[in-house]
């Protein structure tokens, strides 16, 4: 394992993967428990494209979900 290789706000500040790893792993690895592989795949992908990436609400956005945020965009 490497030590993050960059100062904060450059390219290689890794820490939007940290908090989305932290987050993925906090809200849905450590309360699940995965019969097989294929549960564990599809809980992930179910997590990521049907909570994470639609509706997750971020500060980066003024706290407003990515579907709203893009509306809102689209309306402006």
């Amino acid at each position: 394992m490497r030590p993050s290789t960059g100062s904060v706000g450059d390219c290689y500040d890794n820490a939007m993967a940290e908090c989305f790893f932290a987050s993925l792993e906090c809200e849905l690895l450590d309360r699940t428990s995965f019969p097989n592989q294929t549960a564990a795949r599809m809980a992930l992908f179910d997590d990521i494209e049907g909570f994470y990436n639609p509706r997750r609400r971020h500060s980066a956005r003024g706290h407003v979900a990515p579907n709203e945020y893009e509306r809102r965009h689209r309306a402006a």
